[in-house]
């Protein structure tokens, strides 16, 4: 039985996550195992990787918005295998700029298959089927975002950490292979203003649009607390948790247990939940996780295991409505550059929380910088609670409301 293009769209994303997820997960081993490199030489590859999302992120979806979807993601993931392939020559070859260039190219191409993929979704699914749609992608993410660092560490324990970037380039050849068998999307006849204008158009349809502010208001804070969690989290849990190396390293996983039950359940709570609720969930159960994290030791680590299991699993749930949501109350020709316009509000704060909660934690503590991690999970709860997402009935109703 053939895939339908929602099931081949999901196998590309899931290959393409999984090239990107393995590249990020191969760079700080192959810098510290195989150049000899310190924590200064990975940060700064990994920030060089990471720019691609702010840098490429608002040009792409501007150009993506006047394109055909499928060409962006055959091009994007054939671009990402090249250089993906000349990474794992330089990692070879010790040649630090072509590697730090090849990274920052093959990230462009991620970010590019995936703003193409968010405008392509309301093109080949049913308004209907849209939750579930997004689902499956989101789990085919969630999959590969847990077994890229397995198959990278595994590839470094056995001396080859450089063959992370091959199987990555592998990985997106692959994702582009099945992106060239999904039908022709053309794009929204529309009009083609400067790239600039372009651009403006989709911040500002993001700001004017109600729903759409509340959705962008709500994951910059949550996201600001999330990576101060992340850079805090560790020294925390070895100095006030009572936990060892081994049982923060399990917590950690519970996130990832999270995420795919999330993924998992959403369709089926979709169809049981109003939207409004749905959509609140997932900050509402960050703040009890926070509050949970906050608790101190507890035996076996219950407590901080089923806080990053909620972390994962409520932020999925509400990661799947709030895309559908997305895709219904905006114009087509407007979908690569609101996708874009949210997506650099998000990458833009992350690094900002991460340095926020090292230097809190620096100058104060880290318990003193975790009590920032629920605080910034209710601001997004309020963002959600003081909207009109809070009494959304439907995604229907949504674009009753939107016009």
């Amino acid at each position: 039985m053939p895939f339908s293009p929602i099931s081949r769209l999901g196998f590309a994303t899931g290959l393409a996550h999984g090239a990107d997820q393995l590249a990020l997960a191969a760079l700080p081993l192959v810098v510290t195992l195989g150049l000899g490199g310190g924590p200064g030489l990975v940060g700064l590859l990994v920030a060089v990787q990471s720019a691609a999302w702010l840098v490429v992120s608002l040009p792409a979806g501007a150009l993506i918005d006047r394109s055909e979807k499928r060409r962006w993601m055959v091009r994007a993931q054939l671009l990402a295998a090249a250089c993906l392939a000349a990474a794992a020559v330089a990692a070879t070859l010790h040649q630090v700029p072509m590697l730090g260039l090849a990274v920052l190219l093959g990230a462009a191409g991620t970010v590019a298959f995936v703003l193409s993929g968010f405008a392509a979704v309301p093109l080949l699914a049913d308004p209907a089927a849209l939750q579930r749609a997004n689902a499956r992608l989101e789990l085919a993410r969630a999959v590969a975002t847990l077994s890229a660092p397995l198959l990278a560490g595994l590839l470094a324990d056995a001396g080859q950490a450089a063959l992370g970037f091959a199987l990555a380039a592998l990985c997106a050849l692959l994702s582009a292979a099945l992106a060239s068998r999904l039908p022709a999307m053309p794009q929204a006849a529309a009009e083609r203003p400067p790239l600039g204008q372009a651009i403006r158009d989709g911040a500002a349809f993001v700001w004017r649009q109600p729903y759409l502010r509340a959705i962008a208001l709500c994951a910059i804070v949550w996201n600001m607390g999330f990576f101060v969690l992340m850079a805090v989290f560790v020294p925390y849990a070895l100095t006030h948790l009572g936990l060892d190396a081994a049982g923060t390293g399990m917590t950690l996983s519970a996130y990832g247990a999270g995420l795919l039950l999330g993924a998992l359940v959403a369709p089926r709570l979709a169809g049981l939940l109003r939207t409004g609720m749905l959509l609140t969930l997932g900050p509402a159960l960050s703040v009890l996780a926070g509050l949970a994290l906050l608790a101190g030791p507890t035996p076996y680590g219950v407590l901080p295991v089923a806080a990053f299991f909620l972390i994962g699993f409520g932020p999925m749930i509400w990661q799947i409505g709030q895309t559908s949501l997305r895709q219904v109350v905006t114009p087509a020709g407007l979908l690569g550059r609101v996708g874009a316009t949210i997506q650099v509000a998000v990458f833009g704060v992350r690094p900002l929380g991460a340095l926020l909660g090292g230097w809190i934690g620096a100058s104060w503590g880290a318990d003193a910088a975790m009590l920032l991690v629920p605080t910034a999970f209710a601001l997004s709860l309020l963002a959600i609670l003081a909207s009109p997402l809070r009494r959304l009935g439907s995604l229907e109703a949504a674009v009753a409301a939107s016009g």
